[in-house]
């Protein structure tokens, strides 16, 4: 009895102590010394700058292990260029005429400072971006038509398919008697190459749209053009994206070739004039630029895309 009656006084006495608000605030431990309360996350506030740099952590962290993987297969592609030009391997695929690594950084470093290096880049790019606008105007727009209307369909596409398959380099001789001036020609086999990838894609994603998203939209009084504007292209624009992806490649692929055969400026005339006057690693550097500025142009396109289509980026679209 005795024992119970000391428990329930010690009991009593800490309940007390727990109750009183100097013991509440600051509880004593074992040592006698107060426990600072660590002040609420929520009750911090952080500055813009410091908002900006944890999003940039942690996009440097998500991203790291891509990143290392990207410079691990630059370096080993690097590494075995190097070594199949230093030992000259001539097994079946010959590195006797290849240049070196070094001596292509060594020429890029030369051109780098001529500007008519540059005024070949400028000349590619505005005949890609000229002849892919026109590709993706009358692209997308035939497409929706041929998509969406059957009469459009049955009197279009056949032409259109018989033409389809014929290489933009094969449409060279036709272009240069079409236009006037080789610029002409050389836009219109940009355009020819990019247009077909992006029309069909277009078409395809016409096609695929929800018949119930229509019907809704009819049932809530959308006309024609509404439903063109608002309902079918925004659901078949993932399509029409993938379609630009690819119209962008084969625009690059059509455009060196124009500018190698009847181009007098523009990278691919560069490269080829290289390999006229055996400069070889002007060609490495032409085939370089080519690759970046192809690349440029494909990352510019994901971006508008991903811009454009915010839903599909919340459905998992980006994930890549």
């Amino acid at each position: 009895m005795m024992r119970t009656a000391e428990l329930i006084n010690y009991h009593e006495e800490t309940n007390g102590k727990a109750s009183t608000p100097e013991t509440a605030a600051t509880p004593a431990n074992d040592q006698g010394s107060a426990i600072v309360r660590q002040p609420d996350a929520s009750a911090i506030q952080v500055t813009p700058g410091g908002a900006l740099l944890r999003s940039l952590t942690g996009w440097i962290g998500r991203n790291a292990g891509s990143a290392v993987l990207a410079l691990s297969s630059i370096a080993l592609f690097i590494g075995v260029w190097y070594l199949a030009v230093e030992y000259r391997l001539d097994f079946y695929v010959r590195f006797t005429n290849i240049p070196a690594p070094l001596d292509v950084f060594n020429e890029m470093v030369r051109l780098s400072k001529d500007g008519s290096f540059y005024e070949n880049m400028l000349i590619s790019l505005r005949r890609i971006l000229l002849g892919f606008g026109i590709a993706v105007v009358f692209g997308i727009t035939l497409g929706l038509v041929i998509g969406r209307y059957r009469m459009a369909r049955q009197l279009m596409f056949p032409v259109l398919e018989i033409l389809r398959p014929i290489p933009a380099i094969a449409w060279v001789p036709i272009a240069i008697m079409l236009w006037p001036t080789n610029e002409g020609s050389i836009v219109f086999i940009t355009f020819l190459g990019s247009f077909f990838p992006i029309l069909l894609s277009t078409v395809h994603g016409v096609t695929s749209v929800d018949p119930v998203l229509i019907r809704a939209a009819r049932c809530l009084g959308a006309k024609e053009p509404a439903l063109l504007r608002q309902v079918i292209l925004p659901a078949a624009l993932p399509q029409i994206f993938n379609g630009l992806s690819v119209g962008m490649g084969v625009a690059w692929v059509s455009l060196i070739a124009a500018e190698m055969i009847s181009g007098q400026y523009g990278i691919g005339y560069f490269t080829w004039e290289a390999y006229s006057l055996i400069q070889y690693s002007d060609i490495v550097i032409g085939m370089i630029v080519i690759g970046f500025l192809g690349l440029a142009c494909s990352t510019v396109i994901r971006w508008i895309g991903r811009l454009g289509m915010p839903w599909a980026n919340q459905n998992g679209g980006n994930k890549a």
